[in-house]
């Protein structure tokens, strides 16, 4: 037996893939889902080539995807919206990450990894209706370096009708959000951390409605605070905290309320570039008295996303920005 080789259990019905041998003659065998178990070496035999290769369809060859056993009624609307990016605990050290198609579309996509500036592939493919496709493995321990994950998702069925914008989203996993979005994996059945990817309420094709204003008038429905999930839009690259920027009547603010909307617009750009998994970002702040860079730095200096900060060109910006660079 080798790493990779198909098996199965000798007094059960699951299948799977060798993952690694372990010490006592115990086997570690990963099956359907991505999920390991422990077995005796003695309490499993290997899959022939040509058996194999009977039990695979054709177009399973292609997408390695998981039907559960849902039941859709005859009758049923077309489900339009459950598109999913799972993560399901395999242990309390590891997790298997999966993509979910909840939907009556067949959906033809693509997922990477992205960390820093580098971009690695991980699955693409077609997911049928009501399926399930691994992605990959994450760690717990790495849970502050976890890449982005960065999904591109088409739309498809037969006939005539009506076909969505394609979905392009980028999840950045935060500690605040990531526990709270525990629940049942659809389609698995499973315990695990859900996204939703396709939750936006606004209608599709909707005259004048781009992908990222749809974005900014679901943030300013829903206010800021909500806004820092995980399908913010993604800010400029340079920020400018000046008040005249920010705000039309400002010679009518107060000094503090003028210090808090610079604070506000600084919050919720930084938390933007994080989730958007963004390298860096500047923000000009002025010279001045320092009061706003001073608490710019601050805030920063406690920050766990941030890799450092520092004074961004002189030659560009004076004195009066910092550059922030993320990690």
């Amino acid at each position: 037996m080798n790493i990779g080789d198909k098996v199965r259990l000798v007094h059960g019905k699951e299948e799977g893939v060798i993952y690694a041998f372990l010490p006592g003659n115990v086997v570690e065998v990963e099956i359907e889902d991505g999920f390991r178990i422990p077995v005796l070496r003695k309490e499993i035999v290997t899959i022939s080539p040509v058996e194999s290769q009977r039990m695979v369809k054709p177009e399973e060859a292609k997408t390695v995807a998981a039907r559960a056993d849902v039941i859709v009624p005859r009758n049923a609307p077309f489900a339009e919206k459950g598109i999913y990016l799972a993560f399901i605990p395999v242990n309390d050290r590891a997790l298997t990450v999966h993509m979910i198609n909840n939907t009556d579309w067949i959906l033809p996509f693509t997922t990477a990894a992205a960390l820093e500036s580098v971009s690695t592939g991980l699955v693409a493919g077609v997911l049928q209706p009501r399926t399930t496709q691994k992605l990959t493995e994450v760690q717990m321990k790495d849970f502050e370096s976890w890449p982005v994950f960065d999904i591109h998702v088409l739309y498809f069925r037969e006939g005539n009708h009506q076909l969505p914008t394609a979905l392009n989203k980028r999840i950045r996993c935060r500690a605040q959000s990531f526990y709270k979005n525990k629940g049942k994996v659809p389609v698995l059945a499973k315990d695990g951390f859900v996204y939703q990817l396709d939750e936006e309420s606004l209608k599709r094709g909707a005259p004048g409605i781009s992908d990222d204003m749809a974005g900014e008038i679901k943030a300013s429905m829903l206010g800021q605070a909500a806004a820092q999930e995980n399908s913010l839009p993604r800010p400029e690259q340079v920020v400018d905290l000046h008040i005249e920027k920010l705000v039309d009547n400002h010679k009518s603010l107060s000094n503090d309320a003028i210090l808090k909307t610079q604070l506000d617009v600084f919050e919720s750009n930084l938390e933007s570039a994080i989730a958007n998994g963004m390298d860096e970002i500047t923000f000009i702040h002025g010279a001045g008295s320092g009061v706003l860079k001073n608490e710019l730095h601050r805030r920063l200096g406690k920050n766990q996303h941030v890799q450092f900060f520092k004074d961004a060109l002189k030659e560009k910006f004076g004195y009066g920005a910092t550059l922030v660079k993320i990690k």
